[in-house]
Order: structure tokens, then C-alpha cells, then sequence
């Protein structure tokens, strides 16, 4: 099995499902002719042409407003946001036009639509260029969102998500672009959206992350091993969470570490860890913990950010805090 990086495989299950299905598209700024800002489209347009490879102004909410149009009349668009953070752009349409689509419809109608982007900090892109906002979209029915952390599960779950009749919001960390690769099997495979994955089995605490900060989990994971047994969950999904197998990790383990790169406050894992407060207090052995980003804006320098992102040394020191309990 050839070797493939984050990028390239989300590139493979791009060309391969507009291969199979000639309503999938792609649309968003400088995805044609420069083949993306991290060349993640690079090959598209020679292959499939501009009218499913589309260049478009810089508009984020155009963007998604024309996909959401052209979901309707049958087409499946992928809609790219050169940088994630520019999605508030077109937080309307998302959320009060595409996530409300086959509700407003009785069933009727679907909306199958892919907005994918770069996220996540680790490479000092500063204010805009930095941020992790799947926080937003959380709380929103009609929505799906997955975090991809291996090479593997970013061509799967990009495949499953184009497939999705329900808009998905995918969401890709810059940081793993080149840094992250791995052996993909050359038939084809899908990761199913919904289904979280088991990255390291322990008895003691369990860690529940998703994106880059699965690597650090399992680094910490690893380097505690003969001193701290610990169990790492992936999530993969954000929406919906696979809470049968948070649920199984946590009454295993009797203890519960959630990490994610997004700030703390506010973050997804304020909600995982609520629920498993609610839902499992009889389980645990000790409080339910979070590690997050600072509640602060994102950095240039280099040792600003760095304090301000989780990493494996904190996340070191997080797991044996909640062991000592």
C-alpha cells in the first residue's frame, strides 16, 4: 500500500467520488487554475473541467449560498473555505438556510453539501488564519461535523461526508497537511460519520479528543505507559458524537481527560463533559477534566502560541493530575 499524507488523501477521495458521481463539484477561491492555497485541489481542473471545479470571487457566503442552491436542483457540491475561519462569512446560510433545509421541507428536500477548509493553529498564522470555530455550528440540527486526525480517516470520512445527503462540515487541521502520513489501502473504503475510534486501550484514564490533538494524546499515552495506563478516544465525528463508545471508555476507566485545540470555554468538550457528569457520575473516580486552548486570541509569535495551545506536555501532566485522584 502506497503512503499517502492528509492532503493527498483528501485529494484521492475528491477525485474519486467525482469520478463515480458526475453531480460532485467543487467550488471556492483559487481551487481551479492554482489548485487551492495548500494545493489540496492541485490535478481537479485537468481532470474534470471548470464546470465542476469552479474558481469564485472571495465571497465565503456566495459560496456556500450557490452550493446550497445547486444541492437543491441535484448537484453535490464540495465548498471550500480557503481558511476556516473565513466560514462566519457564511454562518447565515449555514445555519439558517442549509442546516434548516429538509426540516422547512418536511423531508422532502435534502441539502447535500460538503464545506471543508483549514483549521487549527501550530503553524503561526496568527488571528485569521488559526482558529478552530466547530464550536459554532454544535448546537445546530441539520448539521454533521467530523475532524479527521489520520490520513486514513480524511479520504474515508471525506468520501462518506460527499456521500451524506445532510450538509457535513469537514473539518481538516493545516497542521497535519504534510506532517502526517500513512499506508491507504488502494480499493476503495469509507469511515462512517458517527463513528469514533479507539487510538490507545487503558484501564486507568481515558482521553477523549479529536483532530490534532490526537497525536499529542497518544504521545502522552505512550510516554506514560508502565506508569499511567491510558485510553484514547478519537472522535472523528463531532456531530453526531458516538457516545456509545465514550460511555464504554469512561466505565471502563472511571476516569475522563476530554482535549481539544478549540478554546476551553465554550468548547465541545464543555459538553461531553456535562454529559458524562449527568449520565455517569456513578462511574467516575474522580472530576470530569477538559484541556483546551487559552481563552485568548490566537498568536503570531511562536512562544505565545505555544503557550497557548495544548500539547503533549500539558497533556502529560493533565493525565496524571485526574490519576492522582
Amino acid at each position: 500500500m502506497p503512503m499517502v499524507t492528509y492532503l493527498q488523501a483528501i485529494n484521492q477521495a475528491m477525485q474519486e467520488e467525482m469520478a463515480r458521481d458526475e453531480n460532485v463539484m467543487l467550488m471556492g477561491e483559487d481551487v481551479g487554475a492554482m489548485g487551492g492555497a495548500f494545493k489540496v485541489s492541485e490535478g481537479l481542473i485537468e481532470r474534470f473541467g471548470k464546470l465542476r471545479i469552479v474558481d469564485t470571487p472571495i465571497s465565503e457566503s456566495l459560496i456556500i449560498g450557490a452550493g446550497v442552491g445547486l444541492a437543491v436542483l441535484g448537484m453535490r457540491p464540495i465548498l471550500e473555505m480557503q481558511f476556516i475561519d473565513f466560514i462566519a462569512c457564511g454562518f447565515d446560510q449555514i445555519v439558517n438556510q442549509a442546516a434548516t433545509l429538509r426540516y422547512r421541507h418536511g423531508g422532502q428536500a435534502s441539502c447535500p453539501i460538503v464545506i471543508r477548509g483549514p483549521g487549527g493553529a501550530g503553524v503561526h498564522g496568527g488571528l485569521y488564519h488559526s482558529q478552530n470555530p466547530e464550536s459554532w455550528f454544535f448546537s445546530v440540527p441539520g448539521l454533521k461535523l467530523v475532524a479527521p486526525a489520520t490520513a486514513y480517516d480524511a479520504k474515508g470520512l471525506m468520501k462518506s461526508a460527499i456521500r451524506d445527503d445532510d450538509p457535513v462540515l469537514y473539518f481538516e487541521h493545516k497542521f497535519l497537511y504534510r506532517r502526517i502520513k500513512e499506508e491507504i489501502p488502494d480499493e476503495e473504503f469509507l469511515v462512517p460519520i458517527g463513528k469514533a475510534a479507539l487510538r490507545s486501550e487503558g484501564t486507568d484514564v481515558t482521553v477523549i479528543t479529536y483532530g490534532a490533538t490526537v497525536h499529542s494524546a497518544v504521545g502522552a499515552a505512550r510516554d506514560l505507559a508502565g506508569e499511567i495506563s491510558v485510553e484514547v478516544v478519537d472522535l472523528r465525528t463531532l456531530l453526531p458524537l458516538d457516545w456509545g463508545m465514550i460511555r464504554a471508555s469512561v466505565r471502563k476507566t472511571g476516569k475522563a481527560l476530554i482535549v481539544h485545540e478549540a478554546r476551553l470555554t465554550g468548547g465541545i468538550g464543555a459538553e461531553i463533559a456535562a454529559r458524562i457528569a449527568e449520565e455517569l457520575f456513578e462511574d467516575l473516580d474522580g472530576p470530569v477534566m477538559r484541556l483546551g486552548s487559552r481563552d485568548t486570541h490566537n498568536a503570531f509569535a511562536a512562544p505565545m502560541e505555544a503557550f497557548i495551545l495544548p500539547d503533549k506536555l500539558k497533556i502529560t501532566e493533565a493525565i496524571r493530575k485526574l490519576a492522582r485522584y
